[in-house]
Order: C-alpha cells, then sequence, then structure tokens
C-alpha cells in the first residue's frame, strides 16, 4: 500500500468517511470508519462496529458478501444514538468527504431519523465526483480512483480502509488542481459541498419494517 502524502501544506482539511450497512435501509448501518486530515495529512483514524436499530437489523446475504459482516459482529455493539455524538466529536465540523457522497450522508440522516435524534450539522463532498473531473479513468469506483491517486492494495468495503482512500483521492486531487482547500476544490472541480439534511419522514417502525431482498447496487 502506498503512503498518503500531504500535496498541499497547512488548509487542506476535511474528514473522511465510509458506511457499511447491513441491508438496504439508510438506517442499518453497521460499520464506519473515518479518517481525519489536517494540512494534507492523515492526523488521526477511528473505525468502530455499530448496532442497527430494531426493524433496520436484518443482515442481507448479499451486504454480508460485500462486507464481511455479519449479525454476531455488532451483538454487543453500541448503537447509532450511543456512537453518534462520538462521529460528531471526531469530525470536529469538517466537510465529511465520501466516495458516493448521496449513500454515506443518507446513513447519517436514515440513522438519526429511526433512532429519533438530532441530526448535526454537517457539509459533505463526494470524492467519486471529484476523480470523475480530475481522472481519466474506465471505471471510478473506489479502487480505480484510489489507484489513479496512488493508493492501492487496500481491503475495499473495509470501513477504515475505505475512508482512507477516500481521503487519498481528495488529497492527490487538490495537488493535481493546486488547490489549498477542499472549497477551492469543489470549485475548480464544480463539486458542489451539501448540507446534510435531515430525513422528513422516519423509516418504518420495527412493527412494519421495509426491507427489500433486492441486492444493493454499490457505487463505490
Amino acid at each position: 500500500m502506498s503512503v498518503l502524502r500531504a500535496t498541499i501544506d497547512g488548509v487542506l482539511n476535511f474528514t473522511a468517511i465510509d458506511f457499511e450497512t447491513a441491508n438496504n435501509s439508510p438506517a442499518s448501518a453497521c460499520s464506519v470508519g473515518l479518517v481525519k486530515v489536517r494540512g494534507g495529512r492523515v492526523v488521526d483514524r477511528a473505525s468502530w462496529f455499530i448496532r442497527p436499530p430494531a426493524g433496520h437489523d436484518d443482515f442481507l446475504d448479499w451486504n454480508t458478501r460485500i462486507h464481511g459482516i455479519v449479525q454476531s459482529d455488532v451483538t454487543h455493539a453500541k448503537s447509532w444514538e450511543q456512537q453518534y455524538p462520538d462521529l460528531v466529536a471526531f469530525a470536529e465540523g469538517d466537510v465529511l468527504v465520501a466516495h458516493n457522497a448521496r449513500f454515506d450522508m443518507g446513513v447519517i440522516a436514515g440513522g438519526c431519523a429511526a433512532t429519533g435524534i438530532e441530526i448535526a450539522e454537517h457539509h459533505s463532498m463526494c470524492s467519486l465526483q471529484v476523480a470523475r473531473k480530475t481522472y481519466t479513468l474506465d471505471s471510478y469506483r473506489l479502487p480505480m480512483a484510489a489507484m489513479a491517486a496512488g493508493f492501492s492494495g487496500f481491503q475495499h468495503h473495509d470501513a477504515a480502509a475505505d475512508a482512507e482512500a477516500c481521503a487519498a483521492i481528495v488529497v492527490h486531487a487538490a495537488g493535481f488542481h493546486g488547490v489549498p482547500t477542499v472549497e477551492a476544490l469543489g470549485a475548480v472541480t464544480r463539486v458542489t459541498i451539501n448540507p446534510v439534511r435531515a430525513r422528513v419522514e422516519k423509516p418504518k417502525s420495527a412493527a412494519q419494517p421495509r426491507l427489500s431482498r433486492r441486492p444493493m447496487v454499490f457505487s463505490d
């Protein structure tokens, strides 16, 4: 695995994030990986299992084949409402960067809606969109985009590894475009930094779960 190196000094600050889910419910987060970047360098990492809330806690075979996490792995893990404050504290108000950010930000909104807790103020940037505006590739899935950024050999669909790969893409892209901040990177690539909005409606309760058995399509 290549070493993530800074291409920008002093001001390229953000937190990369990746979730894995138990099923196709956005409230079914079962693992999260977080990587903090300061001045273009990784300065901290965190990851943990999450116990999905009742009604969103079935583990579909398709998802388990993707990430390898099973029900027993999260039996003694803390719940979303217990761990969300730790996620917020780790990010320190940073822009949250994710590969296919719509999915990962949907997990944050879904987890908060399903557990009845207030979503914190977050903004997000999509490294998938940044990669599309930076590299010329046959595929912009995370392993291919990370390889273009000089980061390879990681375990795809391990949340911690995926978050670090995402961070590598943004650091490399900022250097490629010669910009010092994620805001400037968004401007030069025309990738919007969006607020993360709470869900208008809560997911169905445990008595009325809506879990499709159809395979999920992962864009990363």
